[in-house]
């Protein structure tokens, strides 16, 4: 019998403290899902490395990266860690963005911070200079439209416009009379300041701590695809 493979669950690194505890958490919650070996590692910004986690994992080994759209971390970066560490082997599941579970806790979140029908909706994104996951981004935002049977205008924290201020502003200018940001962000930190800084009426906090996000991560280690030895 084989044993289960390990999981590595790869999340972009923050320099705030709380986005740090948050992914420890999402971890350890992950773990009491799957009943594997589970091992944090982060794509940027912290340590240890996702190639460095990888290199200290023997055997088989699952990287489920806690990412909400398929930019450079998850199609370039993260792989090449893995290359570099010896472990090309090691299976990458898809992003977590388009899972079910992820998308319904943005639009839970939303209605707990105080939206109500009728309000003008944006999606508050990281931002991403890739054409893919852009792609990605504007699926979830039609998604969250589909839920809330309202129109979901992107924009985002950094890196792509309009800045989530300057889309709150032209939606007050187009004359809505409330706006309220849904967070598609993981963690508290940086970027969901500056949501909550963009003078909407509404913003809803970050999609983590949550237990569906588990849930998803758990889900996509299920899903992978593990090659069996001869």
């Amino acid at each position: 019998m084989h044993r289960h493979p390990a999981l590595l669950l790869a999340l972009h690194g923050t320099r705030d403290p709380r986005g740090t505890a948050v992914a420890h958490s999402l971890a350890l919650r992950v773990a009491e899902l799957t009943r594997v070996p589970t091992r944090l590692a982060f794509a940027d910004v912290l340590e240890p490395t996702v190639g460095r986690v990888a290199a200290d994992s023997p055997g088989p080994l699952v990287v489920v990266p806690a990412f909400l759209a398929a930019g450079y971390h998850v199609r370039t970066d993260i792989p090449d860690q893995l290359a570099r560490a010896g472990r090309a082997d090691a299976v990458v599941t898809p992003a977590l963005g388009d899972h079910p579970a992820v998308r319904d806790t943005a639009v839970r979140r939303l209605v707990r911070a105080g939206y109500r029908p009728g309000d003008a909706v944006v999606l508050g994104c990281a931002g991403t200079s890739d054409p893919r996951a852009m792609a990605d981004l504007r699926r979830a935002a039609d998604a969250l439209s589909g839920r809330l049977e309202a129109p979901v205008h992107l924009a985002f924290a950094a890196t792509a416009a309009p800045t989530v201020a300057e889309r709150v502003a032209e939606l007050r200018a187009r004359g809505h009379r409330r706006v309220a940001v849904a967070s598609w962000l993981l963690a508290p930190g940086l970027f969901q300041r500056r949501l909550e800084r963009s003078g909407a009426d509404v913003v809803a906090g970050p999609l983590c701590p949550d237990a569906a996000v588990a849930h998803a991560v758990a889900a996509r280690y299920a899903g992978a695809a593990i090659p069996q030895p001869a």
